[in-house]
């Protein structure tokens, strides 16, 4: 800082005393100018979740070049395509193309990126499926030291009616709920209120695990993948918005406490509450706000919270999720695949698996240990949770990791799922090791962790998606492998 300083004092007393010499030293003092800026690699092509370094080199006036990549201004014309960093990392979202460009001093330099599936979801005449979105478990589209087995996606979200997008990382995916659910400070758009209430709709949603989630519900046009956009209304987390019920006094105010930006809830139903909200004021998760005031008030079908999923003009009625599988010690990070749409096109289409009905809350039975547990199957949830019913008991670690089992050895275990009206019913085996000295290894994607849960509930988190195809049928909505909701595997 100190010769940027004087290098400048000096060319301005040049200028106000006139004492700098003959013409030749005072060109030899005048700043050299930027003439181009080039982008490399030239026209790369990625496979969906990976990523790519740019480097932007500058070509200056007196015919030098320097490497400006820090503090070039980087963008991506085709965010919903591939997202990049301040400093030139690029990842790739979903198939399709996207100029990347540098810019600086009002020069610009310009490539193109191009995505593939690269997962073997190619159509017959070799192009790239549109249905087919990225997920990278602990991976590119995941924050920096996230929490183990966290499967992430990237959105595209967009005022309605306008061209302000932005596009967001590390949003979980998750099977277990239904829409799309955004922290307002990655989101940051303005966007406008959703319609059906008397004053603003606010909802607060809980987990299983005892956190909560609260703010206001928006309308916004999203992207998913190379799919069309969709206008639907979406929950913006935010503390600050009114004021919040008893049961979501402590919702997370920020990613940070969360561990994610958002959630993307692509589970059985098409909405989040269904008949129960529609119905009665007392839902206990949609609010109407006036000003700092919200009570409790009921909300059509229509306004509540979408699956996006079963809003797509094609694709809608399901999704397949598909991850490969694992070493017994784990991975430091996986690739995966959300596929939308079930028999709507050739790489969501099989008949590879047993379809297993689910009742009216969601749930199939799962039979462990001779006991019966309410079950789902919950990408994200992060291992597998369950009750022990008789002994051995599996011992749990000690703190700060008392969540999780810890047996002084890998242990073999099976249960036995039952769909909701008996049949069909399927054996899944699965093992459980000690998370302790699992995570230790610096590995963060596990096929064999899991936990204790509270009463007779069988949580098949996300583990039971390695090395498995996962069908989720949406309710009401025809497939090749029967009506929804379902899963199927």
């Amino acid at each position: 800082m100190k010769s940027a300083n004087f290098l400048l004092f000096c060319v301005l007393m040049l200028v106000i005393t006139g004492c700098g010499g003959d013409g030749a030293s005072e060109a030899a003092l005048a700043p050299k100018a930027l003439r181009s800026i080039a982008v490399t690699p030239a026209a790369p092509t990625l496979a969906i979740g990976k990523t790519q370094q740019f480097t932007a080199t500058g070509s200056y006036s007196d015919g030098t070049t320097q490497d400006i990549s820090a503090s070039a201004t980087w963008m991506s014309a085709n965010g919903a395509v591939a997202t990049i960093d301040k400093k030139g990392l690029a990842t790739a979202v979903a198939a399709g193309t996207a100029a990347i460009t540098a810019s600086a001093a009002g020069i610009t330099g310009t490539t193109t990126i191009a995505v593939n599936a690269g997962d073997g979801t190619t159509a017959a005449d070799g192009a790239t499926d549109p249905n087919v979105m990225a997920v990278t478990v602990n991976g590119a589209l995941c924050s920096a030291n996230s929490y183990p087995n966290k499967p992430c996606v990237s959105v595209t979200v967009c005022i309605p009616g306008t061209t302000t997008c932005n596009t967001i990382n590390d949003i979980l995916l998750d099977t277990g709920s239904f829409g799309l659910r955004l922290f307002k400070q990655p989101l940051g758009l303005d966007l406008p209120p959703a319609p059906g209430g008397a004053g603003e709709l606010a909802e607060c949603i809980q987990f299983a695990d005892g956190s909560s989630e609260w703010g206001p519900i928006r309308m916004a046009r999203v992207i998913l993948g190379n799919e069309p956009a969709i206008e639907i209304p979406i929950h913006v987390f935010d503390t600050t918005f009114g004021t919040r019920p008893a049961a979501c006094l402590d919702a997370d105010p920020d990613p940070a406490k969360a561990g994610f930006n958002g959630i993307l809830g692509v589970g059985l139903f098409p909405q989040d509450c269904g008949s129960r909200c529609a119905g009665s004021v007392a839902n206990g998760m949609y609010f109407s706000c006036s000003g700092a005031a919200c009570t409790g008030t009921s909300v059509a079908v229509a306004n509540q919270v979408k699956n996006p999923v079963a809003s797509l003009p094609q694709d809608n009625n399901g999704i397949l999720v598909h991850f490969p599988s694992v070493p017994t010690g784990g991975a430091p990070s996986l690739d995966g695949s959300l596929i939308f749409g079930i028999g709507t096109r050739p790489n969501n289409t099989s008949t590879a698996v047993e379809t297993f009905p689910v009742n009216q809350f969601g749930e199939i039975t799962t039979v462990f240990n001779g006991v019966s547990n309410g079950s789902f199957i919950d990408s994200g949830s992060n291992g597998l949770f369950f009750s022990q019913a008789s002994q051995p008991a599996l011992p749990v670690c000690p703190a700060p990791f008392a969540v999780w089992y810890c047996p002084p050895e890998e242990v073999s275990l099976s249960a036995t799922t039952i769909a909701a009206f008996g049949n069909p019913l399927a054996e899944i085996p699965f093992r459980i090791g000690n998370f302790s000295r699992l995570t230790a290894t610096g590995s963060r994607v596990f096929d064999n962790i899991g936990g204790p849960a509270h009463g007779n509930i069988f949580d098949w988190g996300f583990p039971f998606f390695l090395g498995r195809n996962v069908f989720i049928g949406i309710e009401g909505k025809a497939t090749n492998l029967g009506t929804g909701p379902f899963w199927a595997y």
